[in-house]
């Protein structure tokens, strides 16, 4: 017997939300479905959950916004997808996903949806902070909810984030770098590879500490940092070719100054573009 074939939505109804639902159902269906989604789990589905985030964020430093809305799409079939799979094994349904979400915007916002009085960001962050805080277990830490499986440079910064909430942070700037003085030497009487591992985590630690304390996001300077580097090397790349030189040819003292016209074309053309 034939499977049976599924009708195509109405195109005028794309822009619902219960139509991607019922697309990632039919998806999912053993009659008729897809065989690649019917075989997806939530494991099967972390690194696409994940690769998506990262083309999320990638959209919004080209600060694009068509590519953006793409991207967003790309997401949320995959929130769309684990809840599918999550109600096909009786775990969940999207409804309690929606469901917990507003409720807890709602608990979260006592100064929109009920009586408090709040001005500031300020004080809207730390009454959030102070809800979060009394929502969880007496026994659980403050860092239980930070997500261990984040980069590591951004979960440094929340965890240091957090303690400093409840008064374990530096007093002082020269305390600091005091901290990372200390580290350099310790590098530099590391042995084996393990210690070596361990002081340079350190060390990487500490400078976290410093970039958070100046309100820098340490993910969002390093990636601007990486993403300079490769503009610029591109466009080493991109010299060599017209010059018809090979760049493993060149001296180390040629690389250094085609890396400084590559600076100095780069940087102008970012300044010149709408974003720079």
């Amino acid at each position: 017997m034939a499977e049976p074939a599924f009708s195509t939505p109405n195109p005028e109804s794309l822009g619902e939300f219960s139509t991607l639902r019922d697309i990632i159902a039919r998806l999912r269906s053993p009659d008729g479905g897809c065989p690649w989604d019917r075989q997806q789990t939530h494991s099967t589905l972390r690194e696409s959950l994940l690769q998506e985030c990262y083309e999320v964020l990638e959209a919004l430093d080209e600060a694009d916004p068509k590519k953006l809305s793409g991207e967003l799409g790309d997401l949320l079939l995959q929130i769309v997808l684990h809840a599918q799979i999550a109600s096909e094994a009786g775990e969940f349904e999207m409804e309690d996903v929606l469901r917990e979400i507003s409720s807890k915007l709602i608990r979260r916002h006592p100064h929109v949806f009920g009586d408090d009085k709040l001005h500031t960001s300020q004080e809207v962050l730390a009454r959030w902070e102070h809800l979060k805080k009394n929502e969880r277990a007496a026994d659980a830490s403050i860092l239980a909810s930070v997500p261990r499986h984040m980069p590591a440079l951004a979960y440094s910064q929340e965890i240091q984030e957090r303690v400093a909430r409840v008064g374990f942070d530096w007093k002082e700037a020269d305390d600091i770098l005091d901290k990372l003085a200390e580290e350099l030497a310790e590098i530099k009487q590391a042995q084996s590879q393990q210690e070596k591992e361990g002081e340079f985590g350190d060390l990487l630690f500490v400078l976290v500490n410093i970039i958070r304390r100046q309100g820098v996001d340490v993910e969002v300077a390093l990636r601007g940092a990486n993403e300079r580097f490769r503009r610029r090397f591109s466009w080493m790349e991109s010299a060599c070719r017209e010059r018809g030189q090979s760049m493993d040819k060149l001296s180390f003292d040629q690389l250094n100054a085609l890396w400084d016209e590559a600076k100095e074309a780069t940087d102008k053309k970012q300044k010149a573009s709408p974003e720079g």
